[in-house]
């Protein structure tokens, strides 16, 4: 009967519905908004309309205070997201997963508008501004959605494909951007590559409420028949099943044992018993990982890197730009593939290490002048390598990770600070590069390639594998680990933990709460 409410379907047919209407679109958004102007900002008809940032005609006086600008025009996007996702540590779990998912589909919305018709840069700067921080809110409470109502089999595969998606966006600006480039003149080169996003914003906005809430939410706020009737739909399994049963016993369970301690930012910054500390750091670490390893470097800025550092045309620049995204795209199918087969460790790991070869390789390609053709071919070959490396451990996992070690009390408040540090680095790459690019060139590379290389190691010491447990078990895991430095290893002997185990600690929780009220009277 449950079923009846979402399409009548449930179980994998459900959460395919949901991948397809909610999370396509949100992280579509993320990528073809990001990346949403990098390709733009040399058009004629641009520059005219924004003659404040116009670096292809400005004067050697002039030209380090335009770059500037124009980096803070790409990355004031960034400020936006950055306190979109800082504003879910409360509004996520005082508000709801959908309802924050549906206002942040409407900023998307007004900001993509007042982009599109803007006629002077105070109105753009507004509607990138707006449109961030609704793509923050996305970037923050979808994952957790996604985690929270996905079984912990294929639970990686789902929200790997939060960075297929992105990667996606990035694929449909840039051949977007290239076929009304076409048009040589005129706002059509880049008012109707901005406005085609709301289509992907209505879809969100009309979608949003069609599927169940989190069964997590919803016993956090004290409404546990409503949470069984959304896990059981979401499991296709009766409510009355054992699976299910045992699954609102482990949510029960984590709830009941932090009850005490209550839900402070401020325990984040304390280790105790439940190692938030390090929890918190292992997400903060990863999210700069994600940025300063170059990812978002290459992205928005392929068509600068392949214009104006490799000296190549303007069409040909977007051409090898729109090429190099799908190739991205294309690679990401490899960490859908891995993600839950070879784990969350090796995925970093051989990620950042084929990265951090990578960044080397284009340091040295692009010191040589661009009038040598060798170099700038192999730059072009290292940059396409460069994206097949990162989706794998870096697109998706990354905000993954973050979600699954969280207790569910802070697991909204740790998954918006973290990803609001992934937009505050993103912000400074963003801001720094214009200016890096025409100032010390190639070796500005190198503080991308020594920041891959260091993932590696501190993921193989400090990361523990959580593939195949519950959220719930993975608590569990961290709690009952002997120390930091033991975790990961505490991880690798701990066996995957059987409903009976969640069911009898839940027990054990109820009988010590009894003999605490009882010894009180």
């Amino acid at each position: 009967m449950s079923s009846a409410k979402y399409f009548g379907l449930q179980g994998h047919a459900l959460s395919r519905l949901q991948m397809a209407l909610i999370v396509a679109p949100s992280f579509i958004l993320f990528g073809y908004n990001q990346a949403g102007i990098g390709g733009l900002i040399t058009e004629d008809n641009w520059v005219k309309t924004f003659p404040e940032i116009d670096t292809v005609h400005a004067t050697a006086a002039d030209v380090g205070e335009k770059s500037t600008l124009q980096g803070f025009v790409v990355g004031v996007f960034v400020i936006g997201a950055l306190f979109g996702s800082l504003s879910c540590s409360y509004t996520g779990d005082r508000f709801g997963r959908r309802n924050i998912i549906f206002v942040a589909g409407i900023c998307t919305l007004i900001g993509e508008i007042l982009e599109a018709s803007a006629f002077g840069l105070a109105q753009f700067i507004v509607g990138r501004i707006i449109v961030g921080l609704g793509i923050g809110q996305l970037s923050s409470l979808v994952p957790v959605w996604q985690s929270e109502t996905s079984g912990a089999k294929n639970r990686g595969r789902h929200v790997v494909l939060d960075g297929l998606f992105i990667c996606l966006g990035y694929v449909l600006e840039s051949w977007i951007d290239l076929g009304f480039f076409e048009f040589r003149t005129g706002p059509a080169t880049w008012r109707p590559p901005i406005a085609i996003a709301c289509v992907f914003s209505l879809v969100l906005i009309a979608s949003v409420y069609m599927f169940p809430e989190s069964p997590r939410w919803l016993l956090m706020r004290g409404r546990k028949e409503q949470a069984r009737e959304n896990l059981a739909v979401l499991l296709g399994l009766p409510q009355d099943a054992p699976e299910v049963q045992a699954e609102i016993s482990g949510i029960e369970l984590s709830l009941e044992t932090t009850a005490g301690a209550g839900a402070k930012l401020s325990h984040l910054l304390k280790m105790g018993e439940d190692k938030l500390a390090y929890r918190f750091g292992l997400c903060i670490l990863l999210q700069f990982y994600q940025q300063m390893s170059g990812s978002n470097l290459i992205s928005v800025y392929a068509p600068i890197l392949f214009q104006e550092n490799l000296g190549l045309s303007s069409e040909i620049s977007r051409v090898l730009s729109g090429g190099a995204l799908t190739w991205k795209f294309l690679s990401s199918f490899l960490a859908f593939i891995a993600i839950d087969r070879f784990g969350r460790r090796a995925v970093f790991m051989f990620s950042g290490a084929g990265m951090a070869c990578c960044m080397v390789a284009l340091t040295v390609a692009t010191s040589f002048p661009t009038s040598n053709r060798t170099s700038q071919v192999a730059a072009g070959c290292f940059i396409y390598l460069y994206n097949t490396f990162v989706p794998i451990g870096f697109l998706g996992a990354n905000f993954l990770y973050c979600t699954e070690i969280a207790p569910l009390r802070l697991r909204m408040a740790m998954s918006s600070i973290s990803t609001a540090n992934h937009w505050a680095w993103n912000f400074l790459v963003t801001m720094v590069t214009p200016v890096a690019i025409y100032t010390i060139g190639w070796q500005y590379y190198i503080v991308f390639a020594v920041v891959a290389a260091c993932i590696p190691v501190s993921v193989y010491f400090l990361f523990p594998e959580t593939m195949g447990r519950n959220l719930e078990e993975i608590d569990l895991m961290f709690k009952q680990s002997p120390s930091v430095w033991d975790t990961v290893r505490f991880a690798e002997t701990r066996p995957i933990a059987m409903p009976q185990e969640f069911e009898k600690k839940a027990s054990l929780v109820d009988d010590d709460t009894v003999r605490h009220k009882l010894s009180e009277d």
